[in-house]
């Protein structure tokens, strides 16, 4: 199949308005006017020509470096007519679409894999798909429906799903994390503003005025947020894990890259020895000294100090 570039402007006749075309006299100078490609491409079904048109570059070399990754793409499909027609639909799309010219790699793993050539689903879209499918519990869906709407679809909704990499993951979650240090700054401002309106009494003009002013800054403020703990990222990880997995079967993916993302696991939180002293304190404040119990409950022996217990969470004794 022929291909070649070629070389033209836009000029026009000053008189008759027509494009001067080969005619320009400027035309021989290689920084006017833009380069060309043409690829001829299999017939379609009923037998129509078709080829690959793009214009607009600047110079020839690059011209040419876009001409042989067309003919690159087509030689995929020599040995296999199915597989070539394949190829010739994708480029026509891409032409029509002007979007960029797909990879010649993951093109073949692809036509080896049996997979749409011409997928173009971006992880928000199939996020949203892969929801509107799930048959569980409200609360399943609950929990998916917040990931995603908090943190999948705002960091890599953007992004192809077959162009979802590792290292764009664990980018995302490093993000994550890092946007710990302004939730806590922002919530810290906010607690502040809070506590000086309410020492700002209600009576006197200035008063007024200066609760209204810190309304206002309030108003603009980011509200109150939770912090994404490692336990959160764990969590996050394992919905895009679920959601990707049922990609595969769909021909959307052959790889799941949130399977092999590495996280820093939850750290559990340290348990204290219920001694007679962090009860004291227990009883006085109603503060546990410690988020969990020890593995050592036995009260020291000859201590009159009545250890905390828990109530049943079925009967409540």
């Amino acid at each position: 199949m022929k291909g070649s570039t070629y070389h033209r402007c836009y000029c026009r006749d000053a008189e008759t308005g027509k494009p001067l075309g080969k005619a320009c006299p400027k035309l021989g100078s290689r920084k006017h006017g833009a380069y060309s490609i043409r690829q001829e491409l299999p017939n379609s079904e009923d037998g129509t020509r078709r080829s690959f048109n793009r214009a607009g570059y600047e110079t020839l070399k690059e011209a040419q470096a876009d001409l042989d990754h067309i003919r690159g793409l087509l030689a995929l499909g020599k040995e296999d007519p199915d597989d070539l027609a394949l190829v010739a639909e994708l480029l026509v799309k891409v032409a029509d679409e002007k979007a960029q010219l797909p990879d010649i790699e993951e093109t073949r793993n692809r036509l080896k894999a049996g997979q749409d050539l011409s997928s173009r689903v971006t992880v928000g879209e199939w996020l949203d798909t892969w929801l509107a499918g799930k048959k569980i519990r409200k609360s399943g869906i609950t929990r998916y429906e917040c990931d995603v709407r908090v943190h999948l679809k705002p960091r890599i909704g953007h992004i192809r799903v077959d162009r979802l990499r590792v290292s764009t993951l664990a980018e995302m979650f490093t993000a994550i994390a890092d946007a710990n240090e302004e939730i806590l700054e922002n919530n810290a401002l906010r607690h502040a503003l809070k506590a000086e309106l309410a020492t700002v009494p209600i009576k006197g003009v200035e008063n007024r005025a200066r609760r209204k002013a810190l309304r206002a800054e309030l108003a603009e403020m980011p509200p109150f947020r939770r912090t994404t703990g490692a336990a959160t990222r764990q969590r996050i990880r394992a919905t895009l894990r679920t959601a990707l997995n049922d990609a595969i079967p769909e021909g959307l993916i052959t790889l799941n890259p949130a399977a092999h993302v590495k996280l820093d696991p939850a750290a559990k939180p340290k348990a204290l020895v219920w001694t007679p002293e962090r009860v004291a304190q227990w009883q006085a404040t109603g503060v546990k000294p410690s988020p969990s119990w020890s593995g050592r409950r036995s009260r020291p022996a000859r201590s009159s100090t009545p250890w905390p217990t828990t109530a049943c969470t079925r009967c409540g004794t």
